[in-house]
């Protein structure tokens, strides 16, 4: 068995646990003792939160470890969603992230891809809020994405 993992929350925190949303009363450490899914609630974006590409791939990727249930669904939707990324930023330190998050979804590393793509948010943002993409780019990339947001 590998190391076990020990977690604490505050009283009326929640956490998402293989597709089960669990909200403590009190303060309490979990331990678990077998490999998991799950994810804190400070780390689930909100769908009126996904208001950017990025923000809505992570949104798309957040769904496959909440709701291991429509695994299938959501990765579909991250495909369709990485092409479009891919093909519509130009920026090379990006667009290689990308490409790392999109194997690391493959391998079934959902987890530490959302914490990739958080780490693109900078960057995005001071892309977005530059001439740099098309304002109708970036709405295309939008309207595609909003049905799965």
């Amino acid at each position: 068995m590998k190391n076990s993992l020990r977690i604490s929350l505050k009283a009326g925190e929640r956490i998402f646990i293989n597709g089960a949303v669990l909200r403590v009363d009190r303060k309490v450490s979990l331990e678990f003792l077998n490999d998991v899914t799950f994810l804190l609630e400070n780390h689930v974006m909100q769908p009126e939160e996904a208001t950017t590409p990025l923000r809505q791939l992570y949104f798309i990727v957040q769904m496959m470890l909440i709701n291991p249930a429509g695994y299938e669904q959501s990765m579909t939707m991250f495909r369709k969603s990485i092409v479009m990324l891919l093909t519509c930023f130009t920026n090379d330190e990006v667009l290689s992230e990308l490409k790392h998050i999109d194997g690391m979804v493959i391998q079934g590393k959902a987890f530490e891809s959302l914490k990739a793509i958080r780490a693109l948010y900078p960057l995005e943002d001071e892309i977005l809020n530059t001439p740099q993409m098309p304002a109708a780019t970036i709405d295309e990339i939008r309207r595609e994405l909003a049905p799965w947001a």
